[in-house]
């Protein structure tokens, strides 16, 4: 849940990098709480929930997106993938489960170096 909440406390945030992990747990929980917001539409005979929880989320799942794209190395812009049908699906989930770029790139520094460094007082 951390994963999820640090997803929406940088909301429109579309610099920077962020690890696979944070990525694919944040796209885990929000697939979760759709998909229950689904029955919960179904339920209720009419599509206003599930609705307005995408809508809501839209900005935050681009803008992890591409952070994550970052870290790969790559721009964000590469999100475009998602309105080619299938092929396109396919090249953008294969980027988007690579592993982060050692060291700095273009986007900042590695962040799971930045976690696996100890702390200095």
């Amino acid at each position: 849940m951390e994963h999820y909440m640090n997803a929406l406390r940088s909301y429109a945030d579309f610099s920077g990098r962020n690890r696979r992990k944070a990525f694919w747990m944040f796209y885990l929980i929000n697939f979760l709480i759709a998909l229950v917001l689904g029955v919960v539409d179904e339920l209720m005979g009419v599509a206003v929930v599930g609705t307005i929880y995408s809508l809501a989320l839209l900005i935050p799942q681009l803008s992890a997106g591409a952070r994550r794209l970052h870290d790969t190395g790559r721009s964000g812009w590469w999100q475009l993938l998602w309105l080619v049908p299938i092929i396109g699906w396919i090249v953008l989930i294969v980027f988007l489960a690579q592993d982060s770029h050692e060291g700095e790139n273009d986007f900042g520094p590695n962040p799971k170096e930045l976690a696996a460094e100890p702390a200095t007082v």
